[in-house]
């Protein structure tokens, strides 16, 4: 299946936030899942690490980043690369909406602050 049409809608919403899942291993993927990320503005960033490399690229909007305790900002086109097993937050600090798209190696997991490790909705 080597073309994928995107979904018309978002596939998956947590506050503020929307995702929408475009190569993923239930759309027929197998090493990498990729979605859309739509962040509105004011919206509170969850900190959490990841069992593996993360990569976004800024498509609209601006992003205010922290990883590793490092803060920064990535405007349309920059890529923001979160190592795997480092502290991460990303956040809108704009006024429109903030869209990117992510890549995760498939099985890729989200840990939050207190451990819990799971894998993205979006990204199976």
């Amino acid at each position: 299946m080597p073309v994928l049409p995107a979904p018309i809608t978002p596939t998956h919403s947590l506050e503020g936030t929307t995702f929408t899942s475009l190569a993923t291993p239930s759309r027929g993927s197998q090493d990498t899942a990729i979605w859309v990320v739509e962040i509105a503005p004011g919206t509170e960033p969850t900190p959490h690490s990841l069992t593996r490399e993360e990569i976004f690229v800024v498509l609209a909007g601006h992003a205010a980043t922290v990883i590793d305790g490092d803060a920064g900002t990535a405007g349309p086109g920059d890529a923001i690369v979160v190592p795997a097993e480092v502290p991460f937050e990303l956040a809108n600090r704009g006024e429109r909406t903030l869209r990117l798209i992510c890549c995760l190696p498939v099985g890729g997991q989200a840990r939050l602050a207190d451990g819990t490790a799971f894998t993205p909705p979006w990204a199976k």
